[in-house]
């Protein structure tokens, strides 16, 4: 035997020890609202319905697998995140947790700006009529054409993340006679309690100018120095999926210590202060985010107290949730291909999605609950993992659940808080085709991102 491999035996696939899994709830049917968007029920009959619509015929009329968007919810989770910062503060929804035209424009209408970080997102916040000055361009590398199109657009802030930046952000607007409005990203030396990958705070990732080596200061200075830009504040983002908020105090009070070093050196006072985003939601009954009006109050508090402690005046505060607000809103309605019992260990259910329109397990262990969509069922719970059809064992949707054990081909399941990154992040892996996004609001239900055909896939061929 080549000493390069070895026998996976029959408990390969477990990752985690014998007695982690948790007890099957009492009620497979139930519906755990921290979860749920906030349509969802289950109808006289047992079935899922979002939004008033019956997933049976949504996936009728749109197919499996297929995003189900609460409108609703969406729109309530803006207003709630407006009302608990306004007015004396600002929300910016972060694009990348899933952007569209038609997100767009709820966004400007619940009255929420908007962050982008790519040309493309750029692209579609415009096409979507939001205001230039409601719009923030981050990321890491700008291309020139990016930093060209925010600069004639005019949007409202320019989030600087190198020393190459601020060069070349103040020659893009240098060259077009405006003053840019803009923030410098600066790395606090914060840990997030989440997922080495969505840790943003750390000196050692690819994020921002570092606090602790004068790299921030230093890009103060240069931005200050520069006559076509208009330095309005700092900004700091710790990570994602957080839920507790020590990090954003330790933040906070090192980003005004950085504010404090900026008035005594250079005798100015920047009016503003973004601590980003990364607040968490609840993908299983066992997390526990807290509501919008805590956050804010928290993080007003922390603020205040920090820039009394220093002597300043206190900053307008901003805020980026994204997943917060978009990613309880949607489900993925999947049908049941192969249901394959593995005596003693686990059901594997097999769905006709998979990585290519969720990658989050896979890239980050992330956890789900998932429920049969189509009927309610009486028989006793299984315990299963979701799987998906494509050419990978790390094909996972959701890794440990509980399903009915009379679950059969063609029923249809659910996986619920999949709003934020899967639509995102999906991928045409094996040449799949996207899913599409449908939204549901009262009774009606229509694509907002249509599914992607082979035909799509084929026309970029070009042979």
């Amino acid at each position: 035997m080549s000493r390069s491999a070895h026998p996976a035996g029959p408990r390969h696939a477990d990752v985690l020890p014998e007695g982690h899994y948790a007890a099957p709830p009492v009620d497979l049917n139930a519906l755990d609202p921290k979860v749920w968007a906030r349509t969802v029920h289950r109808d006289a009959d047992g079935v899922l319905t979002v939004g008033g619509v019956d997933v049976r015929s949504l996936a009728e009329e749109f197919g499996t697998p297929a995003f189900v968007l609460d409108e609703a919810d969406f729109r309530a989770r803006c207003r709630a995140w407006r009302d608990a910062f306004a007015p004396d503060a600002d929300v910016f929804y972060a694009g990348k947790a899933f952007l569209s035209r038609a997100v767009v424009r709820w966004l400007r209408e619940e009255g929420l700006n908007l962050d982008v970080c790519t040309g493309g997102e750029l692209a579609t916040a415009l096409a979507g009529g939001m205001p230039p000055e409601r719009i923030a361009l981050h990321g890491n590398n700008k291309s020139l054409a990016e930093i060209e199109r925010a600069v004639t657009a005019g949007v409202g802030r320019v989030v600087l993340d190198s020393f190459q930046e601020i060069e070349r952000v103040a020659d893009a607007a240098r060259r077009h006679g405006v003053r840019q409005r803009v923030q410098i990203r600066v790395t606090v030396g914060v840990e997030a309690h989440t997922h080495e990958f969505i840790a943003t705070a750390h000196e050692d990732q690819k994020f921002g100018l570092a606090l602790a080596d004068g790299s921030a200061l230093e890009a103060v200075r240069r931005a200050l120095a520069a006559e076509s830009l208009e330095l309005v504040g700092l900004h700091s983002h710790i990570g994602s999926q957080i839920f507790d908020m020590a990090g954003f105090e330790v933040s906070a009070r090192r980003v005004v210590g950085l504010l404090r070093q900026v008035r005594d050196q250079f005798g100015v006072e920047l009016p503003e202060i973004d601590l980003g985003g990364g607040l968490g939601i609840a993908y299983t009954p066992d997390d526990d985010p807290s509501e919008p009006h805590h956050i804010a109050k928290a993080l007003r508090d922390i603020v205040a107290r920090e820039c009394e402690a220093a002597g300043l005046a206190e900053p307008r505060l901003s805020v980026e949730p994204g997943r917060a607000v978009v990613g309880p809103t949607a489900l993925t309605l999947y049908e049941v291909g192969t249901v394959k019992p593995l005596e003693g260990l686990r059901t594997y259910v097999s769905v006709d999605g998979g990585m290519s329109d969720n990658i989050r397990t896979a890239l980050y262990d992330a956890e789900y609950s998932v429920a049969l969509a189509s009927r309610a069922s009486a028989a006793p719970p299984i315990l299963v993992r979701v799987v998906g059809k494509h050419c990978e064992s790390g094909d996972i949707v959701v890794r440990d659940a509980y399903l009915p054990a009379d679950l059969a081909p063609g029923d249809l399941i659910a996986v619920p808080a999949t709003g934020a990154y899967c639509r995102s992040m999906a991928s045409n892996y094996n040449h799949t085709p996207r899913p599409p996004v449908v939204a549901v609001a009262g009774g009606m239900a229509g694509a907002i991102i249509r599914r992607e055909t082979e035909e799509d896939l084929l026309r970029l061929d070009v042979g």
